[in-house]
């Protein structure tokens, strides 16, 4: 089992913040694991998928690149909470917008389930 200390959680979360910041999409997939099952209501709008769940490492990129291509992207760091080989990364979207993952991971530290909850934009 992957250990997850609460100083390896926020650095896993910081540098995935920073991916994102930058724009880079391969670091930001080198967080998942070949398997994931993403959940999110972003998959609901953009892909017509009413439970909200994709599934795979190929079909997750697809809908990472729409998103890491929205004008102004930002992600701020404002928390990380951690619990037994999971974490839930809360962070600040550029539209005010707090959000949160819930990340499962595997036994290599990628993540292999995530949900994805939204707040009210601002």
């Amino acid at each position: 089992m992957f250990e997850l200390t609460p100083e390896k959680a926020r650095s896993m979360a910081e540098e995935w913040c920073e991916a994102w910041n930058r724009r880079d999409l391969d670091a930001v997939m080198e967080h998942y694991g070949d398997n994931v099952a993403f959940s999110s209501p972003t998959v609901v709008r953009r892909w017509g998928i009413a439970n909200g769940w994709l599934h795979g490492r190929a079909r997750l990129r697809e809908n990472f690149a729409i998103g890491i291509a929205a004008e102004g992207l930002r992600f701020e760091l404002v928390d990380v909470l951690t619990s037994v080989a999971s974490m839930c990364i809360i962070y600040r979207r550029e539209s005010g917008q707090c959000v949160s993952d819930t990340v499962e991971l595997d036994d290599a530290g990628k993540a292999i389930r995530v949900v994805a909850c939204y707040g009210v934009k601002r």
